[in-house]
């Protein structure tokens, strides 16, 4: 007889696909908790030429690296295609074009081999990394929870009452918080990708330089604005003289005592709103060291339980799509389902949970 839930460990092979954005990646699983491989293509240095990701060179990288990426992470797992008993593979949200790739491709094989097939929405594999593995430091995640997700494209919280049960508690009703990164980076003249170096060179400089705005702390909701602090350092950035390191660090670690201020505690209030203990912190500026120590903070002064992951499972990687999916994909295997998802299809914009559909709609909080 055939185990009712899906294995943390030792369970049938999944093979696992991400190419939303920029990054190409494949991994092997063999539990909901289980990594046996990740492989990641980045393609920071091709965009890096251009300030941020262009589409269609982002698709056509995929294409170029798909093939190769996927084969890596078969062997670092040593296993072959004849191992693997399911796919999954990103839906979206993300850029059409990139995720297409990624999705004929798991498609080919998927029909080749006659496996099941799920797609994942990109967001609720992130929300499913810190299962995979926690930083140091950090708690072992549990439902129910709150999630922050965090990243150049996304800047969210929900609240999590268990695996596919989620509400949206509040968003970024502009810039997400990595998008405003790139761009103050942009405004400082330090390259492509910003977060990285915005947050090497805060921890140089003094955070009380600037008294930049903390946007949306008092609206009593838990959305986030970032576009504001935005435009006040494009305005600050004109008074100092960017070859001045003292003065640029000062500005950058400014800007980013707002930013992180605004996420770890609004990510705090929502706890308090859901009446939850249980924080998850992802997403790529999950990476932010100055991010890190505001959440330690949290669990030190407030009494909650944040879980992270490192570094490498909060950019986007394919380990967490296929933690996602696990669950789906050992379900169609254990019922011996072949290839039924030749109508899966790319989704630029897709909802993790339904959005408010009015500001009254939204939860409120005390104290913000």
């Amino acid at each position: 007889m055939t185990a009712a839930h899906p294995p943390e460990r030792g369970g049938p092979l999944l093979l696992a696909i991400e190419s939303s954005c920029d990054e190409t990646a494949a991994a092997v699983l063999d539990g909901t908790r289980s990594l046996l491989s990740s492989a990641v293509d980045s393609q920071v240095a091709l965009h890096a030429l251009y300030g941020g990701v262009v589409p269609e060179l982002a698709s056509r990288s995929h294409a170029l690296a798909i093939t190769r990426v996927v084969q890596q992470a078969l062997d670092e797992a040593g296993v072959t295609l004849a191992d693997i008993s399911a796919m999954a593979v990103t839906e979206g949200p993300g850029l059409v074009g990139s995720l297409l790739v990624g999705i004929e491709f798991a498609k080919g094989l998927a029909l080749a081999r006659n496996l099941p097939m799920v797609g994942v929405h990109h967001l609720e594999g992130h929300l499913f990394a810190p299962f995979l593995q926690v930083a140091e430091g950090f708690d072992e995640p549990a439902f129910p929870c709150v999630a922050l997700i965090v990243s150049g494209g996304h800047t969210s919280l929900y609240h999590c009452a268990g695996p596919g049960s989620y509400r949206l508690l509040g968003r970024t009703l502009d810039d997400a918080a990595g998008e405003a990164y790139d761009k103050v980076a942009k405004m400082a003249g330090l390259g492509y990708p910003g977060g990285p170096i915005v947050d090497r060179m805060a921890a140089l400089g003094d955070p009380t330089a600037f008294d930049f705005p903390r946007p949306m702390w008092r609206k009593g909701n838990l959305d986030f604005s970032f576009s504001g602090i935005k435009t006040a350092v494009s305005h600050a950035v004109r008074t100092i003289d960017v070859a001045d390191e003292t003065a640029l660090c000062g500005l950058l670690a400014s800007f980013q005592a707002s930013a992180c201020d605004v996420l770890a505690g609004k990510a705090f209030l929502a706890c308090q709103a859901a009446g939850v203990k249980q924080l998850i912190v992802t997403g790529g500026v999950a990476c932010n060291a100055e991010l890190r120590r505001r959440l330690q903070r949290l669990r030190t002064e407030k009494g909650l339980r944040v879980s992270i992951p490192p570094p490498a499972l909060c950019t986007d990687n394919a380990a967490m799509i296929g933690a996602a999916g696990y669950a789906r994909a050992w379900a169609r295997v254990q019922v011996g389902e072949g290839f039924t998802s030749g109508s899966l299809n790319a989704r630029s914009t897709w909802p993790l949970a339904p959005l408010p559909a009015t500001v009254e709609h939204r939860t409120k909080v005390r104290g913000a």
